[in-house]
């Protein structure tokens, strides 16, 4: 058993995800507020998913360069425990909206080759946590949520001062690979878990969440 392991089901788009995510074991959940992604909520709906949550869970939100107007209002209508910004922020970005809200960020970083390692020490001056992604194609729609994997050799033996969460294809055929590669301490996942497009699946979670921490999966009739 590798208890160590926190693992992030994130684009959570259906109140019995909630459950589905805990029940697998799963740290922090997160839900999106990008118009183009097919995951994407409201904000009624991802309130009433996040007040199902239980204390210890990481609630995450996950927006694409989003202005101070849209996060006043994400803010007050969803409870949250983290902000995880996915687009082309800033690092001057970043403190100004963990200074405005009071609440951890995590900064996504798109890595494709060895030049986009830079950025990844830059953001980790200033973020609470850094999730390392597959950098997008340039024709992509999303950000993230994509289904890719960069190299992870990329990263394997590197260390930042704060936590880190590796994403990007992840699936539960591959992340104990991934993690036994990477070192990684953190996974997120979001596709790999899908039964279609956007729509989650309780036995993949499963699946996904014993294979990182190193259990027997639960099977569901």
């Amino acid at each position: 058993m590798t208890s160590l392991i926190n693992v992030k089901i994130c684009g959570l788009t259906d109140p019995a995800d909630v459950p589905a995510a805990l029940f697998a074991g799963a740290r922090y959940l997160g839900f999106v507020f990008f118009e183009k992604s097919p995951r994407h909520l409201t904000f009624g709906d991802a309130a009433f998913m996040a007040a199902t949550v239980p204390m210890g869970v990481c609630k995450v939100a996950l927006t694409v360069n989003a202005d101070n107007a849209m996060l006043d209002a994400l803010t007050e209508q969803v409870p949250l425990d983290m902000l995880q910004l996915h687009g082309s922020e800033s690092p001057e970005r970043v403190v100004e909206v963990k200074a405005r809200y009071g609440l951890p960020v995590m900064k996504a970083i798109g890595v494709a080759g060895p030049e986009d390692l830079a950025q990844l020490d830059e953001y980790g001056r200033v973020a609470d946590q850094l999730l390392i992604d597959a950098k997008p194609p340039r024709d992509a729609v999303l950000p993230g949520g994509n289904g890719l994997a960069f190299d992870w050799r990329l990263i394997a033996g590197r260390r930042w001062p704060i936590p880190w969460m590796l994403a990007g294809g992840l699936t539960p055929e591959n992340v104990a690979e991934a993690i036994a590669l990477t070192g990684a301490r953190q996974v997120d996942v979001s596709s790999g878990v899908e039964s279609s497009r956007g729509v989650k699946d309780a036995q993949l979670i499963a699946n996904f969440c014993a294979a990182a921490l190193g259990e027997p999966a639960p099977f569901f009739d």
